[in-house]
């Protein structure tokens, strides 16, 4: 195919076309707690900014701890909810079909038949989590494996599954989500048994109301940044799927022209990894907050998803050092999922299918993280604005918007093209002359360190140091400093030049005195050293 900047932006088009229709706050309650002032304040703070109408905005009476009875739940939450749903006429109960196994349908006695709402937004201060009820008997308890045989469960996962709360349904044990890995968004539908439930929450309150403004944000001037999965490169046939869910992840990621990084080491991400710039984030499988995670400052972009599975990622919202929800909200992330209780590896998110369904079929957060679910009814909590949509604006519109108001975000929009386009099979010299012509190229760490990338892609390894050089002279972040001196020590000691080589690590231990890598890299330089010294006269 023959080069030019035209062909590059065409195929840009094409590759954005075709994303689905989003939703609105018309179609979202949201839900409080009366007893907290701070809780009252986010609902209609969310409320204002999505639309959502004032009647649709309902306040109830409930503990201020994370955790609720199943009494409780019954009968402050769940009757209280579905009643006001029937009163407002937000949806209908009668006689229908509902979806069952093997692709059929089959005729209920009370469904919800007509529902103006999709979504459920519950706001700080709403209970996370139902305890375990010991003087629950459920006689089809019996046929599930002893594990199972639980009826503790996160209070959204149990709020999703609302619509068939006329008809009844086990308590004990996970529901299996019909509508998993569903491709049609608007199959999630009360109607269908399913209300998408979400949450505003965090360790406090500000971090809650974040969430807000990050996803809007997001939509606005987009989701940008690099993409990290972290497997654990695992042979047994009972978790490796956990690592496949994460390799596809990646796979949807680099499809949708994020730089993805995967991680096959058994270990999780290290401290010293330069982890700069973060959109997405899926790893497994550590206990609490590791890593890259610990450090004071975590490059998080508005918009971005982080994810850690782990069976009590999500025990407590209220922790910034304990599990993952919590800390990986405090730190920045925007949206993310976890698990209040022990669901077993088969029980949480397929992150293979969100990752598919958000990022490329354009669901919105909500839809896409109810698509990924196998079960409900059981531990997996949502956290974030189920109607953040990151695909709402195209990337071609994002990219004329973004350059139209001189915007430093263009970069990241610039390198989607370059990495879409190689995608679909344009040259890699072709894409390294439409870089090199970008004006913003020359001011740019972003676009200066992709370029040094895809002449290291090349076999053009003076061209990459020279790049890699020339970004960090452009303000890059902490952590994409970090790694450009990295990658430059690595080409330059790659072409025998240890002796800047040795320079340049000794820059990057005078600008980061508190790496944690320092001792390696000393013992790099030293090594560097050493053969330069033997090489001389």
């Amino acid at each position: 195919m023959k080069f030019n900047r035209r062909s590059i932006l065409i195929g840009l088009w094409l590759l954005t076309r075709g994303l689905s229709l989003w939703a609105d706050g018309s179609e979202v309650v949201v839900i409080y707690n009366r007893n907290l002032d701070e809780s009252k304040s986010l609902a209609y703070y969310y409320a204002r900014l999505r639309q959502v109408p004032q009647e649709q905005v309902l306040g109830f009476e409930l503990s201020d701890g994370e955790t609720m009875s199943r009494g409780e739940f019954r009968s402050q939450l769940q009757l209280p909810l579905q009643k006001e749903f029937l009163q407002r006429e937000l949806w209908q109960i009668g006689k229908g079909e509902l979806p069952d196994t093997n692709h059929t349908r089959r005729v209920v006695a009370r469904k919800v038949v007509a529902s103006k709402i999709r979504y459920l937004v519950l706001c700080r201060g709403v209970p996370l989590k139902i305890r375990r009820d010991n003087a629950l008997s459920e006689p089809m308890a019996t046929t599930l494996r002893p594990e199972l045989r639980r009826n503790e469960a996160a209070v959204d996962s149990e709020l999703a599954c609302l619509p068939l709360a006329s008809q009844g349904y086990p308590l004990t044990g996970p529901a299996l989500n019909l509508l998993y890995g569903t491709t049609n968004a608007a199959e999630l539908h009360p109607t269908n048994g399913i209300l998408m439930v979400a949450r505003l929450d965090g360790p406090d309150a500000a971090t809650a109301h974040r969430l807000v403004d990050q996803a809007l944000a997001a939509e606005r001037d987009g989701l940008w940044g690099r993409a990290y999965f972290d497997v654990r490169n695992i042979s047994d046939p009972g978790y490796k799927v956990g690592d496949d869910w994460i390799r596809e992840a990646a796979t949807m990621a680099k499809a949708a022209g994020f730089d993805t990084v995967l991680d096959e080491r058994a270990a999780t991400f290290p401290v010293e990894f330069p982890m700069s710039q973060i959109a997405l984030y899926l790893g497994w499988y550590e206990e609490n907050v590791c890593g890259p995670f610990t450090l004071p400052h975590v490059e998080f972009l508005p918009g971005a998803f982080a994810y850690h599975l782990h069976s009590y990622s999500a025990n407590s919202l209220r922790t910034t050092e304990r599990n993952w929800v919590g800390p990986l909200l405090a730190r920045g992330a925007t949206c993310t999922m976890g698990c209040v209780d022990e669901p077993y590896l088969s029980g949480t998110p397929d992150l293979g299918v969100f990752a598919s369904r958000w990022l490329l079929l354009g669901f919105d957060f909500g839809a896409a993280a109810y698509a990924a679910q196998p079960v409900l009814s059981w531990q997996t909590t949502v956290v974030g604005d189920p109607l953040y949509h990151p695909s709402k604006i195209s990337l071609q519109a994002h990219l004329h918007s973004l350059q139209a108001q001189t915007n430093r975000l263009v970069e990241w929009a610039i390198e989607r093209v370059v990495n879409l386009n190689r995608e679909r099979g344009v040259s890699l010299t072709d894409l390294t002359t439409f870089l090199e012509d970008t004006p913003q190229t020359r001011q740019s760490a972003v676009l200066t360190e992709k370029l040094a990338d895809l002449y290291t892609a090349q076999g053009k390894p003076a061209s990459a140091i020279l790049m890699y050089a020339r970004a960090l002279e452009r303000h890059p972040s902490p952590q994409q400093r970090l790694r450009l001196r990295l990658e430059l020590g690595r080409h330059l000691a790659g072409a025998g030049r240890n002796a800047e080589a040795v320079h340049n690590y000794e820059q990057l231990l005078v600008e980061m005195p508190a790496y944690a890598g320092a001792p390696a890299l000393r013992r790099k330089i030293s090594d560097l050293t050493a053969v330069q010294e033997a090489k001389s006269p």
